[in-house]
């Protein structure tokens, strides 16, 4: 016991501020990376890794068996070259973060009049919800959703309540999709979107259509506005959260916060209500 308390007074002997700003950058690292796992199905694949490494060390360190620790340790590389293949939709979401980590998380450019667009898409999505309708509309921001615009079908039109809502009319052929919303103009209609990949949404009833709005929203800083055809519900997606349950006027008071100039600082996500929450 005493010489275990000699090596931990020793150990804070060398410890100087350097040490421990270090220390901090790790433990920050580590603190993110898990946070950004947190919910997803690569926490149950981590598990997995901290096993593999637990039983080399065990077999390894206390039973020596040799022939089946020379398995393990020839498994290891392979194991770590597979990390990026496994943990792909993490490392591009955390890297896709830290690009954005010294923007401002405002639209990057907005059409001639920020406001009557709001309004637009706000009306549209109450005239849906009352009809029925469902409906996806993105609102892109920093990260260019491009490629997800190619899957669709070119519009190219002024943010109206008409055209929103005339897209978005069951039957119709571009009814079954997204429609993006680039600087004050909508870009493209009938658009495909990833689907979120999220373990905790099986235990959640979202169709197609929300679970594509928190799809976008996870790759992107894009917010998604999504109106249940089974419930005429109203939904904001923004960083892989989700509002439920909105009326025209919060939903309004959502959008203009992402719609605020750069020099209002970053906008803040609102917090649900109890009755959103769930």
């Amino acid at each position: 016991m005493s010489e275990f308390l000699t090596e931990v007074i020793f150990l804070f002997q060398r410890l100087d501020w350097l040490s421990v700003v270090d220390i901090l950058l790790v433990t920050a690292v580590f603190f993110s990376l898990f946070s950004l796992m947190r919910g997803t199905q690569a926490v149950v694949l981590l598990r997995g890794v901290v096993l593999l490494i637990v039983v080399v060390a065990l077999f390894s360190g206390i039973f020596r068996l040799r022939a089946f620790t020379w398995l393990l340790r020839n498994t290891l590389p392979a194991l770590l070259l597979a990390i990026p293949v496994i943990f792909q939709p993490e490392i591009r979401r955390a890297l896709e973060r830290l690009g954005r980590a010294s923007v401002f998380l405002n639209l990057s450019a907005r059409g001639a009049n920020p406001q009557a667009e709001i309004e637009a898409i706000c009306t549209a999505c109450q005239r849906l919800s009352d009809k029925r309708y469902g409906a996806l509309i993105v609102i892109e921001r920093e990260v260019g959703l491009q490629e997800y615009a190619d899957t669709g079908v070119r519009i190219d039109s002024l943010v109206s309540v008409e055209v929103l809502v005339q897209l978005f009319v069951k039957d119709t052929p571009l009814h079954d999709g997204a429609v993006i919303v680039r600087n004050g103009r909508i870009e493209s209609a009938a658009c495909v979107l990833p689907l979120s990949t999220e373990a905790n949404l099986h235990h959640q009833p979202l169709g197609l259509r929300h679970r594509a709005s928190l799809g976008i929203s996870e790759v992107s800083d894009a917010v998604a506005v999504t109106v249940s055809e089974q419930t005429g519900t109203i939904s904001v997606s923004h960083n892989g959260k989700m509002i439920q349950r909105l009326d025209a006027a919060r939903l309004q008071n959502i959008l203009t916060a992402f719609y605020r100039p750069r020099a209002a600082g970053f906008p803040r996500w609102p917090r649900p209500r109890k009755k959103d929450e769930g």
